[in-house]
C-alpha cells in the first residue's frame, strides 16, 4: 500500500486550453506528455495527427472509437506510423446503456513525430494521411 500512495502523490495532471494543430507546435507541449485521450472527434487517423505530436516517446495515445473501429483502425496504420506510432491493442468494450460494441484503440509512441506534423489546422480532415 505504501508504494503505491507514494506513486499516487507523484501524478500531475493539468490542463491546455488550445487547438491541437498549434499545441503540437509548441515547444513547451510537444512531446511532452505520458499519455492522450480521445474519443468521438475525429476519424482515427486524423486523431492521431493531433494527439501523436503531444506524446513523448515512450507514451501511449488511447482512442475511444465506435462499432466501426475496425475500418478506422485498417485506415490507420500507414498515419499512425508516419507519426511515429505503432498500433498495440484494439480492445472490443460495451459501454452500459449502449447495445453497439466500441473498441479502445492503444497506440504507442515509438519514435519522434517529424516536424511538420500536425499540420495547420483543418488539413488533417481535409488530407488526412
Amino acid at each position: 500500500k505504501e508504494g503505491r500512495k507514494e506513486r499516487e502523490r507523484n501524478i500531475l495532471a493539468g490542463c491546455v486550453h488550445a487547438r491541437a494543430e498549434d499545441a503540437g507546435k509548441d515547444p513547451a507541449l510537444r512531446e511532452k506528455f505520458d499519455v492522450a485521450v480521445a474519443r468521438a472527434v475525429a476519424a482515427l487517423p486524423v486523431l492521431a495527427e493531433y494527439c501523436l505530436p503531444l506524446v513523448r516517446v515512450g507514451g501511449v495515445f488511447y482512442a475511444m472509437k465506435g462499432s466501426r473501429y475496425q475500418e478506422e483502425v485498417d485506415a490507420a496504420h500507414h498515419a499512425v506510423e508516419v507519426l511515429g506510432g505503432r498500433i498495440t491493442a484494439v480492445r472490443p468494450v460495451r459501454l452500459p446503456g449502449l447495445a453497439d460494441q466500441r473498441a479502445i484503440i492503444t497506440v504507442e509512441k515509438v519514435r519522434p513525430t517529424p516536424k511538420q506534423y500536425p499540420r495547420k489546422a483543418g488539413t488533417a480532415v481535409k488530407k488526412p494521411l
